[in-house]
């Protein structure tokens, strides 16, 4: 993925961030500006950023989870035409995230060639690594964010249009469901994927299914994680979900069970996906071939699996 320093990119990949026990550890995201219906500042970040349609672009990647969460955000939020969007190639290269000159993965917003030249056209030297989603800001020439769960947040809140996410009194149980599932789940994927010693792997790896199990035992009582309606905890979740079986279950080592032998879990997962648009945030062919692409520690000969074959288009039958 390489590094920026104070601006400048470097190539130089040193692999996934690990603890001295072997376990992987994500770096924090670090611009959380906040875009609010008055300007003012949010939770995390400066003032200024206003729901103006037009004035903001999405940096995506097919292949990311977290991007993922940006991209359902827009549409479920009804915001594709207020705003605009750019998809890097589905494989990395030593420049990370990179653009075409033109077609399906060309940024037409700056005709960058690599995510990091946006980067670098941030007001203040960044220093960290170069990922997506980010949220740009045609107006002042700056990011927003480079934090998925702020993005889902703000977009809900600061934008008219399409279902709220966090409603008032379902607040609670939201960030509830969502401190759980992010380490455990959402992130727990990865630190058993990356995982350098058996004994991270294997705690990793025990959080993901208790996770999963706690999920069909709620699913067993409510049609979504906070009741009966759809909201952010669900939207958070659904990505992790969607890569499961086909990337996660054999690449990650996470194979103890699928999401597929879930009863209540996949039909809640095929529900989701049946929701109108939310099919089309979705490449199964992509994710695969973006988590069995050629990796040192995890595939070396970058051979992607022919199978498995899975229909999410079977009636979910949840009423």
């Amino acid at each position: 993925m390489g590094l920026m320093i104070d601006g400048v990119y470097h190539a130089e990949d040193p692999g996934p961030d690990t603890t001295a026990q072997g376990a992987f550890r994500r770096a924090d995201s670090t611009i959380r500006n906040w875009i609010t219906r008055d300007g003012r500042a949010g939770p995390t970040g400066a003032g200024g950023f206003t729901p103006d349609p037009g004035r903001y672009h999405l940096y995506l990647a097919w292949n990311c989870p977290w991007a993922h969460r940006a991209f359902l955000t827009r549409m479920i939020k009804w915001l594709e035409d207020a705003i605009t969007v750019s998809f890097a190639r589905p494989r990395r290269t030593e420049d990370g995230w990179v653009f075409d000159d033109d077609g399906p993965y060309a940024d037409p917003l700056m005709g960058a060639r690599a995510l990091h030249e946006v980067y670098a056209r941030h007001d203040q030297p960044y220093t960290g690594r170069v990922t997506v989603p980010v949220l740009w800001d045609r107006e002042s020439g700056r990011i927003v964010s480079n934090e998925s769960a702020d993005m889902v947040q703000m977009l809900d809140a600061a934008f008219d249009g399409g279902p709220s996410l966090r409603p008032d009194d379902l607040a609670a149980d939201i960030d509830a469901w969502n401190a759980l599932i992010y380490p455990t789940l959402n992130n727990g994927v990865y630190r058993a994927g990356f995982a350098r010693t058996q004994a991270a792997y294997d705690a990793a790896v025990a959080e993901v299914f208790d996770t999963l199990d706690r999920i069909e035992a709620q699913l067993g009582r409510t049609r979504y994680l906070t009741g009966d309606r759809f909201t952010e905890a669900d939207l958070r979740l659904f990505p992790t979900l969607a890569r499961f079986d086909v990337a996660y279950h054999y690449a990650f080592k996470c194979n103890i069970r699928r999401v597929s032998d879930y009863p209540n879990l996949w039909g809640y997962a095929r529900e989701i996906y049946q929701m109108p648009g939310v099919a089309g945030t979705v490449d199964f062919d992509i994710y695969k071939r973006g988590y069995f692409s050629p990796s040192e520690l995890r595939n070396p000969l970058g051979i992607v699996p022919a199978g498995p074959v899975i229909d999410w288009t079977v009636p979910h039958g949840r009423g």
